[in-house]
């Protein structure tokens, strides 16, 4: 008897889980991919055999990839949030998914080439923005606004004054 996730994200793309659940599993450690289920019949985006349905894990949370087909696209109202140490690993992250066929957005966000959105947020960019010297948080919160990939260093000095 397969036992689910209690929990498990269900991401839908258009015919290319598989494609998006191997590079997710390249590029973000703890991550892998499992079972590729395929469709026991024709459905309305694909054929029996096609891949129905991939189980993936991006940073050790449970999702499955489902090939749904052209009708439903993803937005920012979802995204993942990959909280960085440094910006080596930022940059690492941000260059993957947006040389990638990716899209830079602002405020540490981007879009990978399957129109999922991920926050690229250093943890030193959290810090800034909640610390409990308001004048700061909000010096640090205006030079984020002012970017698309975080830039540690900026966002420092601004904290700073």
């Amino acid at each position: 008897m397969i036992k689910p996730a209690k929990n498990t994200i269900c991401l839908w793309f258009d015919g290319d889980a598989e494609e998006a659940a191997l590079f997710y599993a390249n590029t973000f450690p703890d991550s892998s991919v499992g079972a590729v289920h395929r469709a026991p019949g024709d459905f309305p985006s694909g054929k029996q055999g096609d891949v129905l349905t991939v189980e993936f894990t991006v940073m050790g949370i449970p999702c499955i990839g489902l090939n749904g087909g052209p009708a439903v696209k993803h937005n920012i109202a979802f995204s993942f949030q990959i909280a960085t140490v440094d910006q080596a690993e930022t940059d690492r992250y941000w260059n993957a998914i947006v040389g990638n066929g990716g899209q830079e957005n602002a405020c540490g966000w981007c879009q990978d080439k399957w129109g999922l959105s991920w926050q690229i947020t250093p943890i030193a960019l959290l810090e800034a923005v909640t610390g409990s010297d308001t004048a700061a948080a909000k010096r640090a919160f205006d030079a984020m606004m002012q970017m698309t990939k975080i830039d540690i260093a900026t966002i420092e000095a601004a904290r700073r004054g």
